[in-house]
């Protein structure tokens, strides 16, 4: 699983450019007794029969892209204007190394804290007034390299560290990505729809076309969620934390979960010994946004492992969480499938 995990968050896939994740899964999947498609939006869609048919159709669903950027200009200089691809603080940009989708590296700089000026000095630089740095001297030397339109991702390595804490980028939602990819490969108590979902940081739009298609009776969200168990922080406003196990919440910015599903969940953990916590805050959101409220409505459910610094090129999570949330996904979507 870790290694799943490792290879799945080293692949680039901005939001509308998921073609080399969906790929690595495709290629995992060669061998594996499943049905694969790709639809017009470029959700991969893996049905897997199990051992038994179950009573509900039931969807699970990760999505495959990362937040980002994407080349908008470029100065005489050869300095190129950046925009953010899904929800990226000003605060996590400045003197990061970047890299497009060319394989160009770059970093993203801007005025340097000795030039700064009045209120500049007390002020989080914000990305508008940042530039990716690729080390030409000309607009012409830049065109050659980059376009406009290319994305392009924060560099980050995938190292472990401290107690049994893993660091990457993109951990959201290839989390979700490698449980779903190792339930596919393994043998299963009942049929299920994996979707590896696209665009979900700009908006979830992979999601609701998928679930249109395919009219699930449940739909099992796997995710990362931000926890903010760091110092400086009480404790109402940690919102989850790592070591204490899967994250299930009971709301948040875009759905309200299914309540025989929320209390299912907690039960299906405390029958076979797993940590399980809610979420403190209603905040954030994922695909379910859209799927609850699609196909005249889906019963949905979301299970995710918290993650500190979210959105970064070093978002952190615990091992022992997610190798508990795969054991859940699995326990509770076989509950599912006949409840």
């Amino acid at each position: 699983m870790i290694d799943l995990l490792k290879d799945l968050c080293l692949i680039n896939a901005v939001s509308g450019d998921e073609q080399q994740v969906c790929e690595y899964i495709k290629n995992k999947l060669e061998n594996v007794d499943c049905e694969i498609k790709t639809d017009n939006l470029g959700n991969l869609i893996v049905f897997k029969r199990g051992r038994n048919k179950p009573k509900n159709k039931l969807m699970l669903c990760a999505h495959m892209d990362e937040v980002g950027f994407i080349a908008q200009g470029i100065n005489s200089d050869g300095f190129i204007s950046l925009s953010a691809v899904g929800g990226i603080s000003d605060s996590v940009v400045f003197g990061r190394q970047i890299r497009f989708k060319s394989g160009v590296s770059g970093v993203i700089g801007g005025k340097p804290m000795h030039r700064l000026e009045g209120d500049e000095k007390e002020k989080q630089p914000k990305l508008s007034s940042l530039y990716a740095d690729i080390g030409v001297s000309s607009k012409e030397e830049a065109e050659k390299l980059v376009s406009l339109g290319d994305p392009a991702y924060f560099a980050s390595e995938f190292i472990t560290f401290g107690n049994d804490l893993i660091k990457c980028k993109a951990i959201d939602d290839r989390l979700g990505c490698a449980v779903m990819l190792d339930l596919s490969m393994r043998e299963l108590e009942y049929d299920m729809h994996f979707v590896f979902t696209v665009q979900e940081e700009i908006g979830t739009r992979g999601a609701g076309a998928a679930a249109y298609s395919i009219k699930p009776d449940f739909a099992l969200i796997l995710e990362a969620t931000t926890a903010c168990d760091i110092a400086g922080v009480t404790d109402e406003k940690e919102v989850c934390k790592l070591g204490h196990g899967t994250v299930v919440p009971f709301m948040d910015t875009g759905a309200s979960y299914d309540r025989e599903l929320y209390n299912l969940a907690f039960a299906t953990a405390a029958e076979n010994g797993l940590k399980c916590q809610t979420k403190t805050q209603i905040a954030g959101g994922n695909d379910s946004r859209i799927i609850h409220k699609t196909a005249g409505g889906i019963r949905t459910i979301c299970l995710a492992a918290p993650c500190r610094y979210l959105h970064s090129p070093s978002c952190v999570i615990k091992k022992s969480d997610f190798l508990e949330m795969h054991i859940l996904a699995e326990k509770l979507a076989n509950k599912m499938a006949v409840l």
